[in-house]
C-alpha cells in the first residue's frame, strides 16, 4: 500500500497530510500543520518561503518518524503569486503577496497596452487588481532592474517543487490564474506577453496535473531519510478543492475559505461580453476542463473581524451569536475593494454602512457575524442567478467543500438564500483533491470519475434543504 502526501498550503497556514486507499474507502491522516501568513517588509506584504520550505521538510520528516513514508507527494498553495528567478537561480528581490498594494493602478498600464474587453476575450480571466498580470507590470514600472534580470517566473507551488526537485515548469490550473494564458490553447500567450514587455524567456512550459515533475534532490532525500516521486495535484488549492466535490458535474460548487469560489465546471471557457459583465472568469480545471467562476470575498471577512476581536470566539461561537441577533439584519456587498485588504475590518463594514445611510450599523460581535454571514448568502443566491443566465441551466444543487462547509449556519442561510438543496462536505477539500490527483497520476485511479465516487464514499455528506 503507497501513501500519498498532500502538502496543503494556504494564507494563514499549512498541513501535510496523508492518503490511501483501504477496500476502496480513502483514508487521511494530519501529519504536520504549521503556520503561514503575509509578512510586512519596506512597507509591502510578502511571503516567507523560506520558513514554507523548512516546514515542508519538517512535515517529510515527521512522516518517517511515524513510520508512514510516502511514496508520492503534491504541493498546492493560492494562485497568482510567483517568484523570479536569474539565470543562476536565485531568488530576485522578494516574493510579494497578492494583498499588497504595490498593484495599484497597473490596470491602467495593462489597459494602454490591451485593453480590458481583448484581456478577457483572449484569456477568460476575471479582472482582480492582484492577478499576475498586474504584479508584473508593477515589476516592470517600479523594479525594472530586477523583471530585466529575471530567467524565470515560477508561481510559488513550482517555485517549492523546483527547491525540492530543481525542475522548472509551471501547473496549467496555477497558470491559468495568472491572466497571460490563451484560453483557446492553453498556452501562454506570447503575442500579449511581448505587447505588455514581459520578457518571453521567464515563461516556462506549461504542464497539467497528473504529471511527475520527478525525485527529490539527493541531499533532501538524504536529510528525511527516504525519496519519493513529486507529483503535480492541481497546484491552486481552489482547482484542488474543485476535484473533491462529490458530485456529477451538474451543480454549482462553493469551495468555501478565505475565498470563497463559485461555479460550475465546463469543456470549453466562455470568454464572451456577457461573462465578462458578470465577471466570471475561466480557471483551468483538472481533466482538461475550465472552472467557470466567480471570486467571492468569503470568509476573510469573519476570519478578520474574529482576530480583531482577540480570538475571543471560535467561528462555531461566532455562528451561535450570529443566530441569536433576531431582531438584526443589515447587508454589505461583501465584493467591495473596501474588504479587500483594510486596516481594520469591522470599521471597514461599518464605514461601508454608513455609507449607505444606515441606521442600524453593527455594533456585537454577533451583529458582525450576522452581518457577514447574511451578506454571504445573498452573493451566492445573486451569483446563482447570474450562472443560471449565463447557461440556460437550471441547478438543483450546490455542493459546499473545504473549511467553509462547517459553517452551519451559513450553510442554512445560503439553501434558503438561494432556494436549493446545499450539500457541505468534504472539509479537507483541498488535500483530498491533491492526493486524488496524485493517485490518478500515479494510476492508482482511473479518472476523475472515479475519484469522485471514491471521495463520495468515503465522505459524510451533510444535507441542508431550502424550507
Amino acid at each position: 500500500m503507497d501513501y500519498y502526501l498532500a502538502v496543503d498550503i494556504g494564507a494563514s497556514g499549512g498541513r501535510h497530510i496523508l492518503g490511501w486507499l483501504e477496500n476502496g474507502i480513502l483514508k487521511t491522516e494530519e501529519i504536520y500543520r504549521f503556520d503561514n501568513g503575509m509578512e510586512k517588509r519596506d512597507g509591502h506584504l510578502i511571503w516567507n518561503i523560506e520558513n514554507l520550505y523548512n516546514n515542508i521538510i519538517a512535515g517529510m520528516k515527521k512522516c518517517r518518524q511515524i513510520g508512514k513514508t510516502p511514496a508520492y507527494m503534491g504541493i498546492d498553495t493560492w494562485a497568482v503569486d510567483y517568484v523570479l528567478l536569474d539565470r543562476d537561480d536565485k531568488a530576485l528581490g522578494v516574493p510579494y503577496a497578492y494583498r499588497d498594494h504595490r498593484t495599484a493602478g497597473m490596470d491602467k498600464a495593462v489597459y494602454a497596452k490591451a485593453s480590458q474587453e481583448e484581456l478577457y476575450k483572449r484569456t477568460g480571466i476575471q479582472k482582480q487588481i492582484f492577478n499576475t498580470i498586474f504584479q508584473l507590470m508593477a515589476h516592470k514600472k517600479k523594479e525594472p532592474d530586477i523583471l530585466g534580470r529575471a530567467e524565470h517566473m515560477l508561481m510559488i507551488p513550482d517555485y517549492l517543487n523546483f527547491l525540492l526537485t530543481g525542475v522548472k515548469h509551471t501547473e496549467y490550473t496555477n497558470a491559468t490564474t495568472t491572466g497571460l494564458v490563451a484560453a483557446k490553447s492553453g498556452d501562454w500567450d506570447l503575442e500579449l506577453t511581448d505587447r505588455l514587455g514581459f520578457p518571453r524567456r521567464i515563461f516556462k512550459p506549461i504542464v497539467k496535473p497528473g504529471t511527475r515533475v520527478g525525485s527529490l534532490r539527493q541531499y533532501i532525500a538524504d536529510e528525511i531519510g527516504y525519496n519519493l516521486s513529486v507529483m503535480l495535484p492541481a497546484t491552486h488549492d481552489t482547482a484542488s478543492a474543485v476535484l473533491s466535490v462529490p458530485y456529477d458535474e451538474d451543480g454549482i460548487y462553493i469551495s468555501s475559505g478565505t475565498w470563497s469560489l463559485m461555479g460550475i465546471e465546463r469543456k470549453e471557457a466562455d470568454c464572451g461580453l456577457l461573462s465578462q459583465n458578470k465577471n466570471v472568469t475561466n480557471e483551468g480545471g483538472f481533466g482538461d476542463t475550465f472552472r467557470y467562476l466567480k471570486n467571492i470575498m468569503g470568509l476573510w471577512m469573519i476570519q478578520s473581524v474574529r482576530n480583531e476581536l482577540g480570538r475571543k470566539y471560535s467561528f462555531g461561537e461566532l455562528c451561535n451569536m450570529a443566530e441569536e441577533e433576531k431582531d438584526f439584519l443589515e447587508f454589505v456587498d461583501v465584493n467591495d475593494e473596501s474588504f479587500l485588504s483594510p486596516d481594520s475590518m469591522t470599521e471597514a463594514i461599518r464605514e461601508y454602512c454608513r455609507k449607505k445611510h444606515s441606521d442600524n450599523l453593527p455594533e456585537t460581535p454577533g451583529q458582525l457575524a450576522k452581518t457577514i454571514y447574511h451578506s454571504l448568502s445573498i452573493s451566492y443566491r445573486d451569483t446563482v442567478m447570474e450562472f443560471e443566465e449565463l447557461t440556460g441551466k437550471i441547478y438543483p444543487s450546490i455542493y459546499i467543500v473545504g473549511g467553509g462547509c462547517n459553517a452551519d449556519y451559513l450553510n442554512r442561510l445560503t439553501a434558503k438564500a438561494t432556494g436549493k438543496n446545499v450539500y457541505a462536505g468534504p472539509t479537507e477539500a483541498t488535500a483530498i483533491g491533491n492526493i486524488m490527483a496524485q493517485m490518478i497520476g500515479s494510476g492508482l485511479v482511473k479518472n476523475k470519475a472515479e475519484g469522485r465516487r471514491i471521495i463520495y464514499n468515503s465522505t459524510d455528506i451533510r444535507k441542508y434543504l431550502p424550507n
